[in-house]
């Protein structure tokens, strides 16, 4: 796919999504959009070949900041979108956090994640296995008087499971029993369904309404 040349976008009226994810940046342009009326949103993987920042925050705000102001800098727009998420387990005080993607060692092994996972708490009782997925979403713009940051929070609650099961969605969602769909995997659900429960929903809707506010 061609990509979108830079120089013929309004940069006020433009809010670049820091993802090469199509269905990301559908999902962020829909909720967003609700408030923010007359801007395009792009995504940055389809504005060049950017190399991806280094993600060394402490937390998932920190770390989704990191990743909106780089897009900025590389772009020269206005506004920018980006969003950092991660499963946080209680018996494991909040781990694997921020390092979900590459709590095994190499970054998107999914395979190598959930089996650490699953050894970790193995010997973890039943009624001590909840956990939940969180997402930060961050939007940022830029002007000539400085910087506005605006942050929204979302959680997605359940407990960890002792097997695999389902084969939609990523990361540790074949692990992931949902509180507010019980006997369901997060795996389970079709795009639709998680999108609709999902931490970035959530995280979205958040941030929504502080923009409305």
């Amino acid at each position: 796919m061609a990509l979108i040349d830079i120089s013929m976008l309004d940069p006020a009226r433009t809010v670049v999504v820091a993802t090469g994810n199509a269905h990301k940046l559908t999902e962020i342009e829909a909720i967003l959009g609700q408030v923010m009326e007359g801007f395009r949103f792009v995504a940055l993987g389809d504005l060049g070949d950017f190399a991806d920042p280094v993600e060394d925050g402490e937390t998932f705000y920190d770390n989704a900041l990191i990743k909106a102001q780089a897009a900025l800098d590389e772009t020269g727009l206005a506004m920018a979108v980006a969003d950092d998420s991660g499963l946080c387990v209680d018996a494991l005080g909040g781990d694997p956090g921020i390092h979900s993607a590459r709590w095994a060692g190499e970054h998107g092994n999914d395979a190598a994640n959930n089996e650490k996972l699953l050894m970790q708490m193995a010997d973890v009782p039943d009624a001590e296995r909840t956990a939940r997925f969180h997402s930060t979403v961050v939007l940022v713009s830029r002007d000539e008087d400085g910087e506005e940051i605006l942050a929204g929070n979302g959680d997605c609650e359940g407990t960890i499971a002792h097997d695999l099961r389902g084969t939609n969605g990523f990361g540790y969602d074949p692990l992931f029993d949902l509180a507010d769909i019980p006997g369901k995997r997060m795996a389970e659900l079709v795009p639709e369904e998680k999108n609709a429960i999902s931490h970035r929903r959530r995280a979205l809707d958040d941030l929504v309404a502080k923009l409305g506010a």
